[in-house]
């Protein structure tokens, strides 16, 4: 299955090593072998850009400077909120640029799949995240009171991840940096482990989910930002590099059996 795991130019050891590196057990559990993988579409996505993120186009609806020049990128990985204990989140992507810290949140089928309800434990409340953070806060109070509030969007682990990302541009060792969350999402046809059709008004149901959370977060010390999957391999279907271009083609080419990407 390794020969078929990654697209050409996808650094195959590095990623798995990555992977297996994080908490989330998508390899040994066969998680990413799936036909609707998230993880092997963020993968493959990013990957090819583990050993030249330089090379890697701005994310569209972000200022150039926010991801590019990217520094470093890496995959599945963890930060940790400011306690001990408990479990901290594990975003898909993670950009470093000379100015930013980008987290990328990628999803595929999940928004269309049955949403579990929002969870907090106790400890989201405690005074940790300085006075810029209060629309991720009123969103996680909202779906405190009304946990099945979104249809679609996992707002809680949103919620988590920019918290996360805020904790950490306030460490040492990312001090000053601005904190991005990127909200990538694919808009598939059907469920392909069913083949149930997935109906615009999902897709519509969706966009306004993630559109209102966007609106209640704005301004915010952490950018919250959705992107399409679509919108992203556009940009770097223009990139002026004929490798990143070609990437950009094969990445669409396998996800797209839904055939929207």
């Amino acid at each position: 299955m390794t020969k078929d795991r990654f697209l050409p130019g996808v650094p195959a050891r590095i990623v798995e090593e990555m992977l297996n590196a994080g908490a989330g057990n998508e390899i040994a559990s066969g998680k990413f072998d799936s036909p609707e993988s998230s993880a092997a579409l963020s993968a493959n996505a990013f990957g090819f850009f583990l050993e030249r993120p330089a090379d890697m186009p701005p994310i569209p609806g972000l200022a150039a400077d926010m991801t590019s020049p990217a520094v470093s990128i890496a995959l599945e990985k963890q930060l940790n909120f400011p306690w001990r204990g408990g479990r901290h989140p594990i975003l898909d992507v993670l950009i470093t640029t000379p100015s930013a810290l980008v987290g990328v949140e990628s999803k595929r089928f999940e928004p269309f799949r049955d949403t579990p309800k929002a969870e907090f434990s106790d400890a989201f409340w405690r005074p940790k995240w300085g006075g810029r953070m209060d629309g991720f806060q009123s969103v996680r109070d909202a779906l405190a009171a009304e946990p099945d509030m979104y249809a679609h969007l996992k707002a809680d682990q949103l919620v988590k991840h920019a918290l996360a990302l805020r904790a950490q541009v306030n460490r040492q060792s990312h001090l000053g940096m601005t904190p991005v969350l990127v909200y990538l999402y694919a808009e598939p046809d059907i469920l392909l482990n069913s083949g149930k059709a997935i109906p615009e008004s999902a897709h519509v149901a969706h966009r306004i989910e993630f559109t209102e959370f966007a609106i209640r977060t704005a301004h915010n010390e952490v950018r919250f930002a959705p992107c399409s999957y679509g919108a992203l391999l556009a940009a770097w279907g223009e990139s002026e590099s004929p490798g990143v271009r070609a990437h950009a083609a094969a990445v669409a080419q396998r996800y797209r059996p839904a055939p929207r990407i």
